[in-house]
């Protein structure tokens, strides 16, 4: 009976993955499906006064979900091509404006785009430096994967501190902001897609070497190199890094 017991659980250790994957892909295509939809409805209303079958095709669930998701992906990447493009740049900015202007809003989406701008800047493989470091958490004996976002000047030491995001298995979405001194970071030489992989796969694939005590300063974080540094923060004593 043990016996049978342990490859059941060798069964479901190994569909595990394949599980997570599906959870993690039916949330965005829901989200996507979610998007496209009032549109998709649109095109069938206005279709239906020449072709109802066509109409009532567009409607069906089925055809409506595959429409929506490809209505949503093409404008997504329309919006990319367009983010790229000069007025594409003006307008954004011109959007970010705006945003800083609604009370609530500001405070969600300029954190938000932020940590996304902070990712992407790692991830681009011509910036030689990396922001993927190991910290002491949750004790000083442990260390856990962490991707810096910004770096500080403390106001009542002038000590430098780094806030270090630390994303949680199996779904890095979510995780712990923490501030570490820079003389206690580990730095490793991992992309930010290494450190995410990391993180997903319960630390299972390891990207690559991991001195795990190997606490060295840090000589080439530019001034400004951290995205959209956050504003300052008297309560915390820090201000942002000048």
């Amino acid at each position: 009976m043990d016996h049978f017991w342990r490859r059941v659980l060798t069964g479901l250790l190994t569909v595990v993955p394949l599980l997570i994957t599906l959870w993690v892909m039916s949330i965005l295509l829901d989200q996507l499906t979610r998007l496209g939809r009032p549109l998709v409805r649109g095109i069938a209303l206005g279709v239906r006064p020449y072709s109802e079958p066509v109409s009532d095709l567009i409607n069906a669930p089925w055809f409506q979900s595959i429409l929506a998701v490809v209505i949503v992906v093409f404008g997504l990447f329309l919006i990319g091509i367009a983010t790229n493009a000069v007025i594409g740049r003006r307008l954004l900015k011109a959007f970010d404006r705006l945003m800083t202007t609604v009370p609530l809003a500001r405070t969600i989406y300029g954190g938000t785009r932020s940590l996304i701008e902070s990712f992407r800047t790692q991830g681009d493989t011509s910036n030689n430096n990396s922001r993927v470091v190991l910290i002491e958490f949750p004790n000083s004996e442990m260390r856990a994967v962490g991707l810096v976002t910004a770096t500080y000047v403390t106001s009542d030491t002038a000590e430098e501190v780094a806030a270090v995001y630390v994303p949680t298995t199996p779904n890095p979405t979510s995780g712990y902001v923490e501030l570490v001194p820079v003389s206690r970071l580990i730095w490793l030489d991992w992309t930010t897609n290494d450190a995410m992989t990391f993180v997903v796969s319960g630390g299972a694939v390891m990207p690559g070497k991991l001195p795990f005590n190997a606490v060295r300063p840090v000589s080439s974080m530019k001034d400004g190199d951290a995205s959209r540094q956050p504003l300052r923060s008297d309560s915390a004593g820090l201000r942002p890094e000048s």
